[in-house]
């Protein structure tokens, strides 16, 4: 870890570098706390685009109940820096990881998402051969159409399965209004929100007739949750990019202050209108929305390859020159973090945080 860069300019660092502005990200945090509590409900944030056990637990401190994670092994990060209440927002099948998920039940207070009898009778197995109650919640389709079952009859159905079982403990349910996500704010994606969060809290709403007692009702990301923070029967948000915002999800509709950027340097100026910079697809991808360079004015294009981006301009101009620095902020931070080894907090423009991305090729 680069502790030797603590207190130097942002500039002094060498590049291409993920910076993440501290002022700016607390900022966030405490916009999103503030919203969560006026309405009500439980943030529990998902760290599959923050992947840092630090950042985690100054959300915790700002008054998160816990974290959501993508994969099992970036579970097994969290709780390994103390972090207990965990929600696992993915299907865990066969052998090999539902014996680590049990075992990380005597380390951290986990919740894992089922949408399968065939999960549920394996799960409940494995929990009782070690002698552990796991926390389930069943995942509701809610539009999105990938994992889930599907709302009304199809989710009571399998919550009464994981509720009678002798070693789990039925939590609740889960749904992702992720086909919402993208949308532009407005009447058509609030429509398009309270539709889908609406097939999930009507599943909790039958759950609890049929006698279950339904304390976790989870769904909301950072393109959504502004809306779905408020919808009546919601229990908990599972919002996490929000922290660092980008170019996604200003598009779709956040008003959050950018934290997240990749500073890079000029490494060639070929034409009087082009500008290459040391950071491509590899330190910054591309694939959800495009970065956006600050402080340049007329950008006509950008070309992105594996290792350089090119910034063509709409005029002729001598700056930045070879040497010169080149800020962008993200395009989506979920797909940028992840090819980094680590973040570096900068306030006022230095270096005051170096963070291991310690969930970074956390994928099994």
């Amino acid at each position: 870890m680069s502790t030797r860069f603590v207190g130097t300019s942002k500039y002094d660092l060498d590049t291409p570098v993920l910076l993440v502005d501290l002022d700016r990200m607390e900022s966030n945090i405490r916009r999103m706390t503030d919203t969560f509590r006026q309405a009500g409900v439980n943030w529990r944030p998902h760290t599959k685009g923050q992947k840092v056990p630090a950042i985690a637990h100054k959300e915790i401190a700002a008054g998160a109940i816990g974290v959501t994670c993508a994969k099992l092994e970036e579970a097994e990060v969290m709780a390994a820096s103390g972090i207990t209440d965990i929600l696992i927002a993915n299907q865990i099948v066969g052998p090999i990881k539902v014996a680590r998920l049990v075992n990380l039940c005597r380390h951290a207070d986990v919740i894992a998402t089922v949408d399968s009898l065939q999960n549920v009778r394996e799960l409940d197995a494995a929990a009782g051969e070690i002698g552990v109650q796991l926390r389930v919640v069943v995942e509701v389709d809610v539009g999105t159409n990938r994992c889930g079952v599907e709302p009304g009859e199809a989710a009571v159905a399998l919550s009464e399965e994981v509720d009678g079982s002798a070693n789990l403990k039925y939590a609740g349910l889960m749904g992702w209004e992720g086909h919402t996500a993208g949308k532009p704010d407005g009447p058509e994606k609030r429509e398009a929100v309270e539709k889908a969060v609406g097939l999930l809290t009507m599943s909790a709403r039958m759950c609890g007739e049929a006698g279950m007692s339904v304390e976790v009702v989870s769904c909301g990301g950072s393109g959504t949750y502004w809306i779905t923070s408020w919808m009546p029967g919601v229990t908990e948000i599972q919002a996490g990019g929000g922290i660092f915002s980008d170019m996604f999800y200003a598009g779709a509709g956040l008003k959050h202050e950018f934290a997240m950027t990749v500073l890079t340097t000029v490494v060639s100026r070929p034409t009087p209108d082009r500008i290459v910079v040391d950071g491509g697809r590899k330190t910054m991808m591309v694939d959800v929305a495009q970065p956006r360079p600050m402080d340049i004015l007329g950008v006509a294009s950008l070309g992105f390859s594996a290792e350089h981006t090119s910034i063509t301009l709409d005029e002729p101009s001598e700056s930045p020159r070879i040497g010169g620095k080149v800020e962008f902020i993200i395009g989506y931070g979920d797909t940028t973090v992840c090819l980094h080894d680590e973040m570096y907090g900068i306030r006022n423009g230095r270096v005051e945080a170096v963070w291991p991305i310690l969930g970074r090729g956390k994928l099994r």
